[in-house]
């Protein structure tokens, strides 16, 4: 058996809970727990959205996120739109559904008027499983999958040839720098109300503008995306054309993904790592903090707790006057009292034996002062409230004080 007896200094460390382990392994659930909190009110934020789709965050040759990186990189301050709250300002948008499946109805309806550029889908991807993002070529997409994403209320004609790398044709007035060569094959578009920007050699559609409104659709997604960017020339005219159909005094492109599936929908427990409920987030954590501070250590020495009942005469007295009061027992204590201070009078002064009563009374008043102990007395007998009594008393006691002095 081991000579360290419980209670002996050091014998605390040796288990595996002691005060140190124990410490620890809160501080590592606490740190862990706040983790997992704000790891899941951020986590629609921070998926990066390698999963080789035609989107803004894809890196895939069918993605857009190097014109993303272009126009970050130019100036132009890119922004990702993972909320629909975030549809509403003026900048250009840029929508890129994946199939004609995809509903575009409530994001149209949040763009209205503004500036807005629909591409088409083109391409039938799937996903590298030897490169993470990457996407491996499967098929072109059926015309009427492309054909689909604005219909009914637009009803458009796609068509899909090959092109021969021509350069493609652009309104007069148009900056000079939006120059594209046509992508192999060309995809194109042909409709009612469809006013051409981009054509090629033949007319056909490629990027047109549907009504009066600023809402745009890109037939041939190679334009913009990663294909795309691999020419200079091609990435120059793409950054131009975007800059001429944004809005006037635009600040910003925004690039939405939430028709991809990387939507972030409000959360409230992301409200509480932002301003301004981080403030009673902090606060609220703090406290905690300090909660726990207290309830594992001491601060200062431990206060002893009273006695119920405390030592000496003046607690047996306080439970008797307490008893008494209690009981109601108030108006007795009158001539009981006057009775107690004639026993002791009497011992006192010598009263002789064979006095009782009204003459021993008699013989204590003729002893010299100025209060009389027979009046004393009857005031004692006839006080009932404890203002009273307690009046009565003490000038029966300074009457005994008075003749012992």
């Amino acid at each position: 058996m081991s000579d360290l007896t419980m209670g002996e200094p050091g014998a605390g460390n040796t288990g595996a809970f002691n005060v140190r382990t124990v410490a620890i392994l809160l501080a590592v659930g606490i740190l862990a727990f706040i983790g997992m909190l704000v790891l899941g009110a951020y986590a629609p934020d921070l998926r990066s959205g390698r999963n080789g789709g035609a989107h803004a965050l894809s890196n895939a040759a069918v993605g857009y996120s190097g014109i993303v990186r272009l126009a970050e990189a130019t100036g132009r301050t890119p922004r990702i739109i993972r909320n629909a709250r975030q549809l509403g300002g003026e900048d250009l948008v840029v929508l890129t559904p994946e199939s004609g499946a995809t509903d575009l109805t409530k994001v149209l309806a949040a763009r209205g008027a503004k500036a807005t550029l629909v591409i088409l889908p083109k391409w039938q991807t799937a996903a590298d499983p030897l490169h993470p993002g990457w996407a491996n070529f499967v098929a072109f997409r059926p015309v009427g999958d492309a054909e689909g994403v604005l219909a009914p209320q637009y009803k458009l004609k796609v068509t899909r040839y090959t092109s021969g790398g021509q350069p493609l044709r652009a309104l007069r007035w148009m900056p000079r720098g939006i120059a594209f060569a046509a992508p192999r094959p060309v995809q194109t578009i042909a409709g009612v109300d469809l006013r051409p920007i981009l054509t090629d050699a033949q007319g056909h559609v490629v990027l047109g503008q549907i009504g009066d409104a600023a809402f745009y659709v890109l037939a041939d997604p190679d334009l913009l995306s990663n294909i795309g960017m691999r020419d200079a020339a091609q990435a120059r005219a793409a950054l131009e054309l975007l800059d001429w159909l944004n809005s006037t005094g635009a600040k910003t492109i925004g690039f939405d993904v939430t028709l991809n599936g990387f939507g972030a929908s409000p959360s409230p427990l992301k409200l509480l790592f932002d301003p301004p409920f981080l403030a009673m987030t902090l606060t609220l954590a703090a406290a905690v903090l300090l909660a726990g501070v207290q309830a594992t250590a001491r601060f200062g020495p431990p206060r002893r707790r009273a006695r119920a009942i405390a030592f000496g005469k003046t607690a047996l007295i306080d439970n008797a006057a307490a008893l008494v009061r209690k009981a109601g027992r108030q108006g007795r204590l009158g001539p009981r009292y006057v009775d107690l201070v004639r026993e002791r009078a009497g011992g006192v002064f010598g009263v002789p034996a064979r006095l009782q009563g009204a003459a021993a009374d008699t013989y204590l008043d003729g002893l010299r002062g100025r209060a009389r102990f027979t009046g004393l007395a009857e005031q004692a007998r006839d006080a009932r409230d404890p203002r009273d009594m307690l009046a009565a008393a003490q000038a029966l006691h300074h009457w005994l004080w008075e003749k012992t002095r």
